[in-house]
This record gives structure tokens, sequence and C-alpha cells, in this order.
């Protein structure tokens, strides 16, 4: 279930040596001294790579005379995505139900698989258990609801929750505002702010009581106010200052931002992604096929670009670090003399 991308051979091989997961159904390997075909991810020893052919399919790894691996079972990729693809139909259907969560033994039965097993192919495809991404797509249906008119408590029962206080509690943790206060521009909501000069420009820097909400080059209160209209805006504040402190050293020396608290709102994608970008180390780089596949879709290249741009929190969700597939950088809300000084500083070429 992997976005289409031009791959090498030398790419294909780094990536069977690296038993990359998500290349699953991009490509076979053929080991032609063994006469079988594997999956890129398939654990076993690492054959020598001039006994080693790839191939775009089964069928065309059969047709040159080699039998699927007993230990990987490569020609079960396309039923097992099938049979993903059915789960997430059905757990969409009963997105919108009060309570609406098929169990996991209805999702085995419905595409033929042992509850364990479909467990363990829907988690390897998307990143989340069936569980998981049912409460995730609730919690976008609900975000999205917010989003529009209308009172809050419609749009919680409309995302299928059976409760507000249901709601509530999952979306504590992951909102940071309140369900209203995200509705309405930041009402009721006190976001302390500060514009300081840096080596890279002026530099805005926001937070509510949970975390960082805003970080960005170039802009001042102004452009906060519009973001959150309806919210207190106050400029500095004791504990602030430290936490400004703190970014404005992580910024100057980028390296690990996961101290840092955050307070940023998305879709469930779309926090994939942005949790996906946190765990890029310092030096590395990802592409944007890397990072969708890592948030759960290797189809949705073109959402996980949208997901950079939609990043609130510049440098601390360092979506600087990815780039495209050929190597060029791709583009930046700052600019790419921006993007490309992070990427010096942290050791990157």
């Amino acid at each position: 279930m992997a976005q289409a991308q031009t791959l090498t051979d030398d790419d294909r091989w780094r990536i069977a040596l690296a038993k990359d997961r998500r290349f699953d159904g991009r490509f076979v390997t053929g080991v032609h001294s063994t006469g079988i075909y594997c999956r890129p991810s398939c654990p076993a020893r690492a054959p020598k790579r001039e006994n080693v052919r790839f191939y775009a399919s089964p069928a065309e790894a059969e047709a040159a005379g080699l039998r699927a691996c007993k230990r990987c079972t490569p020609n079960a990729v396309a039923r097992d995505e099938a049979a993903v693809l059915a789960a997430i139909d059905e757990i969409k259907a009963s997105a919108s139900e009060l309570g609406g969560r098929p169990p996991l033994d209805e999702l085995a039965a419905l595409t033929g698989y042992s509850p364990a097993h479909f467990q363990r192919v829907f988690a390897r495809a998307t990143g989340l258990s069936p569980a998981a991404y049912a409460r995730a797509l609730r919690e976008e249906c609900a975000r999205m609801a917010l989003t529009s008119e209308g009172s809050v408590t419609g749009a919680i029962y409309e995302a299928g929750y059976e409760s507000p206080s249901r709601f509530y509690d999952g979306a504590k943790e992951k909102m940071g505002m309140s369900p209203s206060a995200w509705a309405n521009g930041g009402r009721g909501v006190k976001i302390h702010w500060a514009v300081t000069p840096t080596t890279l420009g002026r530099m805005l820097v926001a937070a509510t009581d949970k975390g960082v909400c805003r970080l960005s080059f170039g802009e001042g209160p102004e452009d906060l106010a519009r973001r959150f209209p309806r919210a207190e805006l106050v400029e500095g504040g004791v504990t602030f200052e430290r936490l400004l402190a703190d970014v404005i050293a992580s910024v100057e020396t980028p390296g690990d931002f996961a101290h840092i608290p955050l307070d940023v709102k998305g879709t469930a994608f779309q926090e994939a992604c942005w949790k996906a970008l946190r765990e890029i180390p310092a030096g590395e780089t990802r592409t944007y096929a890397q990072i969708a596949a890592a948030a759960g879709n290797p189809r949705a290249v073109r959402a996980a670009g949208s997901a950079n741009a939609r990043n609130n929190v510049a440098v601390l969700i360092p979506c600087h670090r990815v780039i495209r597939t050929g190597g060029d950088l791709g583009g930046y809300a700052y600019g790419l003399v921006v993007k490309r000084e992070l990427l010096k500083r942290e050791g990157v070429q």
C-alpha cells in the first residue's frame, strides 16, 4: 500500500537490506540462487547481491520461474491490502453511529482472517490498530464539525460520541484548547506571545498553558490575532519567558525538540504526519512519501505535503527535514534560505 514513485535497483536493494515494510507490494525480491521471491520486508537472511533480481509483481517473478517464499508470503500482499481497505470502509460506515466502532472479530470475519492475524495486517498497513484507527477517524469528524457553525454539543453527537463527556475525556490530551475554543478562534484561551530577533530573522512565538501553538518567521501580533481572533493575547509573562528562552535556544541550535510542549491542532492524518516529523533525528531527512507512509497512508503523498504546509510550529515540528524524492529541497513556508540554513546547522549537506 505504498505511493508510486520511481525506484532504482540500488534503491530496492537498500530497502530490502533495511527490511522496510512500507514497500511491501511495490516490488518483490527474486533470489535466483534459491529460486524464491520475497517481500522487501522478509526477515530471512539477506542473499548475495549478485543472486538478486527485482520484479514488479509476484506474477512477474513467477513467470521468471521463481516460487513464493513460505516465510513472508509475498503473494498475499494484494489480499492483505483488499482486506484493510474493506475494513476501513466498514469503519467509516460506522463512524457516525453512536459509539460506532466495529469489533475486531467482526472486521476479521468480514475479511476472512483470524482476529489476531487481521490486527497485525491492519497495523502493518496503517500504523494503527483498527480500534485506534476508528478513534482517530471519529476525532477527525469532531474537529471538522467543530470548525463549522453550530453547537459544540451537536457536533460531538454528529461525530458519533455517546455523550459530550466521552468526547472531552478523549480530546483533553490531544486537542489542548477546549472544543468550544477551537471552534471559536481561541475564545476563552489566554495566549502569551513575543516577537524576538534570531539569526534566522524575526521570530514570533506564542503559547497556551499547554504548549507552543505558533512559531513563525516574519510575523507579528497582528498575524497571531488573525489566527486566534477571540483569544486573550498577552505579551510576555514570567512562565512564558522561560519557555521562550528554551525555544530560542532550540531554534539557534537545532536538535531534539521533543522536550518542548506543543498545542497544535489538525486532522488525524495531519497530526500523524507531525508526529512522524518530530521523530526524524536531527541531521537526517525524509521524503514526503516516507512521511505519508509513517503517518499510515502511503498513498497520501500530496496530503503529507499539505500537512507540512499547515504546520503552525516551525522548527519544533521540523518540516524543514522533508525533501523531495529526487533530493530537491522542495518548498518551505519561510523560504529556502531558512530551510537550507536549518539543515546546514544540523549537518545535512
